[in-house]
């Protein structure tokens, strides 16, 4: 029999799909030769998504389903871990896809409230200052962004925590209705008992996070996916050694901002003071 190789189905989605095919082969009592053989692949494509190296393609999960004697287990395993990408520009599906499939999400924001968060009106102002975009693009990116909002409704949502910079409050973007609109609702949205945003003050440096916004998305307490954000598209990355640096980076930045009682107090001194 082959031997069971050290993989934690808790450290990613894709690691998990690796686990479950390996763990249905062996107790089909098939090596990985004789499942190759059996649905029309390599022995090295079999080995390399055990190993969690090579996403599979949907067929690939019905045929072992197939030669598992399985009904539609792993096909339903697939498309978990693989669901069909989110109607968002193509440099942003594969971060739309670990939204909704990321029990944890950290975001730091310096310059903007983060998209989980925004309303339509604050986010069709920061869309449509996109360069080039048309008025259609606009509504379809707007559309997709509140979309991705429905995570937050789920009974299995992901934890957030947000990080948001003192200069994001006082940022004008869309003028005074839309800004009170948007800080009413952050205010709300703080309320929600998976939700924590916390105002990191001016007085703080948080120099590790000067070089630009990221978000974080995690599974079980494992960090396994970063979207970074740079011109002109942001980047979805899975290099484990720079998810750990920016994962120290967040709590050095965290460790600088008001607990979330405090950051409700100054966005509400914000909104009477500044945005009425």
């Amino acid at each position: 029999m082959t031997r069971m190789i050290d993989i934690d189905p808790s450290e990613s989605p894709r690691a998990r799909f690796a686990y479950e095919l390996r763990r249905h082969r062996l107790a089909a009592r098939l090596t990985q030769k004789q499942l190759a053989r059996r649905i029309g692949f390599s022995t090295s494509a079999v080995a390399m998504v055990e190993t969690s190296k090579f996403r599979p393609s949907e067929r690939f999960a019905e045929l072992c389903d197939e030669a598992f004697g399985l009904d539609g287990v792993v096909t339903r395993l697939y498309a978990e871990v693989w669901p069909p990408p989110p109607p968002v520009p193509a440099h942003f599906r594969a971060w739309a896809v670990e939204e909704r499939r990321a029990t944890a999400l950290r975001f730091w924001a310096p310059m903007l409230v983060p998209g989980m968060l925004q309303t339509e009106n604050y986010a069709r102002r920061v869309l449509s200052r996109l360069p080039g975009a048309t008025e259609q693009e606009v509504e379809q990116r707007l559309s997709a962004r509140m979309l991705r909002q429905a995570v937050l409704s789920r009974d299995d949502g992901p934890v957030i925590t947000a990080l948001i910079d003192e200069g994001v409050l006082h940022r004008p973007v869309g003028g005074p209705a839309v800004m009170r609109e948007q800080l009413t609702h952050l205010v709300a949205m703080m309320r929600h008992p998976r939700v924590t945003v916390q105002i990191v003050p001016y007085g703080a440096e948080a120099l590790s996070g000067l070089n630009g916004a990221y978000s974080i998305a995690e599974m079980r307490g494992n960090p396994y996916m970063v979207r970074v954000e740079s011109q002109p598209w942001g980047r979805t990355l899975s290099e484990r050694g720079l998810i750990a640096d920016l994962v120290k980076g967040f709590d050095a930045i965290r460790a600088d901002a008001y607990p979330q009682h405090l950051s409700i107090v100054m966005i509400e001194e914000t909104m009477r003071g500044e945005w009425t």
